[in-house]
């Protein structure tokens, strides 16, 4: 992930912000041992696991919006979505 630049009361960050959180210690013991298992860091774990879900929610922003634009060209060019009203087979009848 890229750093960003960031405005901050008129000077600017560049680079990581670092935030504080509060964890029960047998939950930073626990997740500490999984991360050595996998070759990295809690930070690193931590990191990972919230660039994952910012990709999902702009994945499923993109997803939101594309269906509400679909929506609004079927209210604009007046189609109708119901219940199907025909058969398969009438599809493919040859004459």
């Amino acid at each position: 992930m890229k750093c960003t630049l960031a405005q901050v009361t008129g000077f600017p960050y560049y680079g990581y912000m670092n935030i504080t959180l509060s964890l029960d210690d047998d939950l930073v013991k626990r997740v500490r041992k999984i991360a050595v298992e996998r070759d990295t860091t809690l930070t690193g774990l931590v990191r990972d696991h919230l660039e994952k879900l910012a990709v999902e929610d702009a994945a499923s922003g993109r997803g939101r919006r594309e269906r509400e634009a679909l929506e609004r060209s079927f209210e604009k060019f007046q189609f109708r979505v119901g219940k199907r009203t025909w058969k398969r087979e009438d599809l493919h009848v040859r004459s």
